[in-house]
């Protein structure tokens, strides 16, 4: 039974998906305290009160929350830089591999 759980472990990779997973929760928080505490200050000075979080844009009886809109937008934007240029590198180094 064991052998056959140490099989499947690394016949599906578990262990290295495990580690991603942790891998990318991590980078998500690094990512979130980079916009939020970096980023978005710099926004704040262009918004007025400096709330950026609660920033809201009212057309009438619509209130448009875009603070964070635009704080989750840059998470997004950043992190989807930041796997794009692992990949590239990773695809780069398995090439050179070959």
């Amino acid at each position: 039974m064991l052998k056959e759980y140490l099989n499947f472990l690394k016949e599906y990779r578990i262990v290295g998906l495990a580690l991603g997973v942790v891998i990318g929760t991590a980078s998500t928080q690094l990512v979130n305290s980079f916009v939020n505490h970096i980023i978005m200050p710099i926004f704040s000075a262009f918004i007025p009160g400096g709330k950026w979080k609660q920033a809201v844009l009212e057309l009438g009886p619509v209130k448009l929350a875009w603070g964070p809109f635009v704080s989750e937008l840059l998470n997004f934007l950043i992190l989807a830089l930041a796997v794009f240029i692992v990949v590239k590198k990773i695809l780069r180094w398995e090439e050179i591999q070959k």
